[in-house]
Formats: C-alpha cells, sequence, structure tokens
C-alpha cells in the first residue's frame, strides 16, 4: 500500500483506525454514558466526604470541621445532577429553533362621544 506524502499512518482505514469523513456530533448513547460518568464521579464524593467528617471529629474533636466538610457535601446531588443533566453546548452551525413573533396588533378602539 503506497502511502501520499503527509496524508497519515498507513493503517488509516483500517477497522482499528478508521477514517473521520464527518464532524457529526456524539451518538445520544455515547452522550448519556459521558453524562453517567460524571454524575457517578460527583456521587462518589459523598459518601467518602461523610466518613471524612466522622475522622476528622475523631482525630481534632472540634465539630466545626466537621460541619464544614458535611456543608460541603450537602449540595453535591444537586450539583451532580445539574451538571449530567447539561448537554453539550451549541455548535455556531446548529440553528436556533426559537423565531420571536410580536403578537398582531389589536385596531385602535374607535370612542365615540355621547352629547347630550
Amino acid at each position: 500500500m503506497a502511502r501520499s506524502a503527509g496524508l497519515g499512518r498507513s493503517d488509516e482505514g483500517s477497522p482499528s483506525n478508521p477514517v473521520l469523513i464527518t464532524e457529526a456530533a456524539p451518538s445520544l448513547e455515547e452522550q448519556h454514558r459521558a453524562r453517567v460518568r460524571k454524575y457517578l464521579i460527583i456521587m462518589s464524593f459523598r459518601f467518602p466526604a461523610l466518613i471524612f467528617a466522622a475522622v476528622a471529629y475523631g482525630i481534632w474533636s472540634n465539630a466545626w470541621i466537621s460541619m464544614a466538610i458535611i456543608g460541603v457535601s450537602i449540595p453535591l446531588p444537586w450539583i451532580a445532577v445539574l451538571i449530567a443533566n447539561d448537554r453539550p453546548p451549541r455548535t455556531k452551525d446548529e440553528p436556533s429553533r426559537y423565531h420571536h413573533k410580536s403578537p398582531p396588533s389589536l385596531p385602535a378602539p374607535s370612542h365615540h362621544a355621547i352629547d347630550g
């Protein structure tokens, strides 16, 4: 197999090294796996933080340190959900689907004066 100068490796296009021919976004399954992975990584800090708070109290007998560690671990589930539910950022080429239309204006009511 002849190789062109500067075009890449000789195994390009093989099943183990496919050629990228499109700039398509990652599949929905890949995006879901990445979001689940982020969620699990963030949540994996919650339980060790609680254990560390108990150990810190045993070592230093200072409730403030333990409460600070627990306080940091409280918003972790909320943060994990927010980060995991975040979609990839929009590209410049992705169209915006929202088109603001102003409501049609109503004709001005005519005011009749009653003389009498």
